[in-house]
């Protein structure tokens, strides 16, 4: 095998090598079915395994239970943004949104095509760089739901404890953080993901809602866009991502492997810390961009002085064997992805890189 450099990618991202590996042994024939799992029917029995197992496994890594409905689906978080008040937000009710990043914004420009929304709480105007404290936050009387990102890929900032919205519908993307940390995920009436960060490949999103929601939705909405008809006919209305979800269910099956959650999480914090130490033992050669108690253990975001120091940066890592660092094309500086499939030897190696590049080119 060529050798895997360590890849900090937001998304698409690193996956699990036990995953790769398994998912090349199977994809000539699947168990013998003669066929790959990019051939058989979405509908055989083989391909209801795959997804029955999927469901099952989720749940159980979330720590749900079957009052929850696992929808496997396409289009990505930025379809959800329109999906959720399509289905959710009726006319005469407000929806809230707590505004603390790029995506979050794109999901309240959404809702306000479809509704009325509000702005609960927002960090625009330190440039994302924390998270609202409880008592900046303001919900509006009796919203139709209240939605947050969880964690904020381009800025670096990570929600540490779950607002209390009363009886409003708790809604959240969780893209970037999904199944990386113990959280209750049952304060959450619905929460979603891209799987591209954490679950699996690009193709297929997951969408995670109370059963009980489902009977808000109205009848008179579009099939295609509407929860109710996906949970009826089991994420099979469509032909789904059927390779995403597969792949989706290794992963699953690799994150059990693993110690679940709890045994994840203390990983997750140990490789974040890593390169955390790096910044803060810098003397200010690299800036954190979030404030020290919202950092991100996913998306550790940082400057340096100047842009031909950053695209140094960038180039003589990549020459060490470490890509995706450049951050997003909005904010620049630099960023490392280190989702849950990131070894905590890549972690290690770019501490101990960006240690080196600080005594060469600290003035």
């Amino acid at each position: 095998m060529v050798h895997r450099i360590y890849n900090f990618n937001p998304g698409p991202a690193t996956l699990p090598l036990p995953v790769l590996e398994k998912a090349r042994e199977e994809l000539p024939v699947y168990r013998g079915t003669g066929m790959s799992i990019m051939e058989i029917s979405h509908r055989s029995k083989e391909f209801t395994e795959v997804i029955t197992s999927a469901e099952a496994s989720f749940l159980e890594l979330a720590g749900l239970k079957d009052d929850y409905q696992v929808l496997f689906l396409q289009g990505g978080a930025s379809l959800q943004f329109m999906m959720i008040p399509y289905n959710f937000l009726p006319p005469g009710k407000t929806a809230d949104y707590i505004v603390t990043g790029s995506f979050a914004e794109k999901a309240l420009q959404e809702a306000s095509r479809l509704g009325e929304t509000h702005t609960a709480g927002s960090t625009k105007s330190t440039r994302h760089s924390s998270i609202p404290l409880r008592k900046e936050l303001s919900f509006s009387p009796d919203p139709a739901y209240v939605h947050l990102t969880t964690n904020n890929t381009i800025y670096g900032t990570q929600w540490k404890y779950i607002p209390d919205c009363g009886s409003a519908p708790l809604l959240a993307d969780m893209s970037s953080d999904i199944l990386s940390r113990q959280i209750d995920l049952s304060k959450f009436s619905l929460f979603y993901a891209g799987a591209q960060k954490n679950l699996g490949p690009a193709g297929v999103t997951v969408v995670v809602l109370r059963k009980s929601l489902l009977k808000k939705i109205p009848n008179n909405i579009c099939n295609i866009l509407s929860y109710k008809i996906h949970a009826d006919s089991g994420s099979l209305y469509n032909t789904p991502s059927c390779f995403s979800i597969y792949i989706l269910k290794l992963v699953m099956e690799w994150l059990k492997a693993q110690g679940g959650i709890k045994t994840v999480e203390a990983l997750n914090e140990a490789k974040a810390a890593k390169i955390y130490e790096a910044i803060d033992r810098s003397e200010n050669f690299f800036q954190g961009h979030a404030r020290k108690e919202d950092r991100s253990t996913m998306n550790i975001t940082f400057r340096l002085s100047d842009e031909k120091l950053e695209k140094k940066f960038v180039e003589e890592a990549a020459r060490e064997g470490m890509t995706g660092l450049k951050g997003h094309r909005s904010v620049g500086g630099i960023r490392a992805s280190i989702y849950n499939a990131m070894p905590l030897e890549g972690c290690e190696t770019l501490a101990h890189f960006m240690e080196n590049f600080c005594l060469k080119n600290k003035s």
